[in-house]
């Protein structure tokens, strides 16, 4: 959330703002709409564990290149609205994958509190993300907020690497 807001930030000062903030709206969510049925079958044929460790080292390499473009101020509209495209693809790689393995190492009398725990942590994103990114633009800029992005990628790497699928409960 906050990469859009970023985004769309970066792009208001452009000829035809209006357009271009738009388009970034469209460029997060298309991928979701083109890539969500396939992302789904690789989830279910690749180890999980690996896909999102390689999906969210792509995301820190997408994520890293928008911030350090955008702070040497060489970022064009057509390239912002690219990298916007790649983090939405990112994300729908990510979702199918991500929703099984968390059903692998919650115990099952525990996926409902689980699952709404997922849903009040993504609604409070949608929330506070946008309040946040809005707090860094006027603070330190773009670049920063795009950096975020990196960052919490890189997040993800570091737990998903120390973390092991629990052995299968024999009773």
């Amino acid at each position: 959330w906050m990469q859009t807001v970023g985004a769309q930030w970066v792009l208001v000062a452009q000829p035809d703002s209006t357009a271009l903030v738009a388009l970034v709206q469209v460029a997060a969510m298309l991928p979701m709409l083109m890539f969500a049925l396939p992302a789904g079958a690789l989830a279910d044929i690749m180890d999980r564990r690996r896909l999102l460790i390689g999906v969210q080292l792509f995301q820190l390499l997408v994520g890293a290149s928008l911030s350090v473009l955008t702070a040497l101020e060489l970022m064009p509209p057509l390239l912002l609205l690219g990298f916007t495209f790649l983090l939405g693809a990112c994300l729908a790689a990510t979702l199918p994958a991500y929703q099984v393995v968390v059903q692998e190492f919650v115990p099952r009398d525990q996926v409902r509190m689980v699952a709404a725990l997922g849903g009040v942590a993504v609604n409070g994103a949608r929330a506070v993300g946008p309040a946040l990114a809005g707090l860094l633009l006027s603070q330190v800029g773009a670049a920063v907020v795009f950096a975020v992005t990196a960052v919490s990628a890189l997040a993800f790497v570091a737990v998903l690497s120390v973390t092991r699928r629990p052995p299968a409960d024999p009773g």
